[in-house]
Order: C-alpha cells, then structure tokens, then sequence
C-alpha cells in the first residue's frame, strides 16, 4: 500500500469526507474497469469508470458503472448539448491531469460539469480511481456529487 496521498484523497480529506482506499496490483496490465471489479473483490454495478466527452465548446465528465456504456445522445441531453462525443486518450492528461486508467472524477485540473449515472443513487458506497493505477476510493454516491458538484442522470444504454 502506497503512502503517498493522490490529489482526490487530499480535497477529500480537507473536506472530511470519509473514504477507503482499496488497492490493485495492475502490473498484469489489466486496467480495465471489469478486472479492477473482480481485483478489489467489488461488483460492477458499485465500480464506476470516469469518461470524459466534450461538445465544441465544453468538456463534461461522466461517471458510470464499469460494465454499462455512456449514450452518447443521453449524455448530451444531460449536458444541454446537442451532441457530444468522447474526449481522445491523447487529450486526457491535458484537460484533466490523469491518465487512462488513473482518472478520478475528483481533483481534476477544473472543476468540469459532472454527471453521476443515476442507479449510484440506489448504492451506499461506489467506487471510483483515486486518480492512480492500481488505487480506488470507496464513499458514498452524495458525498462525491457534493465534491465534484455532480448531477444524477440517465446516462447508459439500457440493456
């Protein structure tokens, strides 16, 4: 377990926010939002992935369970945006200062219109990067909307 505090877990803690940390060893590679499910012995509905899209003017971030997929259109909608599409790998670091796979919707470079797929509303805790590979935060669904001034929306494919 590494000692050193990611930016996420310090706004956290300045905001007394209560959180656990739990821990992966990914240097199998396998970074996926599934494999860290099963790694950190979680479900996928309570593991949630940070995706981050943008329309022609604005970035927003999107926070989903691992094993569902953004819609786009329900996305927009959320947004006010007639159309959005996923940020690029490459551009992620820039706006954000994570990389894929350590990108935590918490401690970004700006505080970007956040979005929370509504079923996290049903759970007492997800699970979200601590902004590092192989560390994830464990708090409650409110809590992180409050940090991130989130909104709850309809933002996957239904199956």
């Amino acid at each position: 377990m590494s000692a050193s505090k990611t930016n996420a877990m310090r706004i956290l803690d300045g905001q007394h926010i209560q959180y656990n940390i739990l821990s992966y060893d990914h240097q199998d590679g396998k970074i996926d939002g599934m494999n860290v499910a099963e790694k950190i012995e979680r479900a996928p509905e309570m593991v949630f992935k940070t995706l981050v899209a943008h329309s022609k003017q604005n970035l927003f971030v999107f926070v989903i369970p691992v094993h569902k997929e953004l819609d786009l259109k329900k996305a927009a909608k959320s947004a006010g945006e007639k159309k959005i599409e996923m940020l690029p790998v490459k551009d992620l670091q820039k706006y954000t200062g994570y990389i894929r796979g350590g990108c935590s919707p918490i401690g970004m470079k700006k505080l970007y219109p956040t979005f929370i797929d509504q079923p996290a509303l049903e759970l007492e805790a997800l699970v979200v990067s601590a902004g590092r590979i192989g560390t994830q935060l464990e708090l409650s669904p409110h809590d992180l909307a409050q940090i991130i001034q989130a909104q709850f929306a309809d933002l996957t494919h239904t199956a």
